[in-house]
């Protein structure tokens, strides 16, 4: 079974840059996606990005040129790089990982952009 653990959200001006890691352990697989989905209040849940293990990224429109995904296959560590962060990103953030067998998510971090 894996387990996802969250760090980094927080609150930030408009503007202003924040990291989110996401840290994988138990079964990883060979054959898989790791990446970032987020919920704003009275909305679904969206892809925010995504990478493949062989290195393929996906970012919602939304994001591209803002945010950043990057991984550690070694360490199974996932990390979102989000600058320019406006207050429509204000969400709760969700570490997701994904086989074509399961899904698993992370407990979520909260973003907040705002003055």
């Amino acid at each position: 079974q894996v387990q996802l653990v969250e760090s980094g959200g927080g609150l930030v001006q408009p503007g202003g840059s924040l990291t989110l890691s996401c840290v994988g352990s138990g079964r990883i697989g060979s054959m898989n996606y790791m990446g970032w989905y987020r919920q704003a209040p009275g909305k679904q849940r969206e892809m925010v990005a995504r990478v493949a293990s062989g290195s393929a990224r996906k970012y919602a429109d939304s994001v591209k040129g803002r945010f950043t995904i990057s991984r550690d296959y070694a360490k199974n560590i996932v990390t979102l790089q989000m600058n320019s962060l406006k207050p429509e990103d204000t969400a709760v953030y969700y570490c997701n990982y994904e086989t074509g067998f399961s899904t698993v998510w992370g407990q979520g971090t909260e973003v907040t952009v705002a003055q």
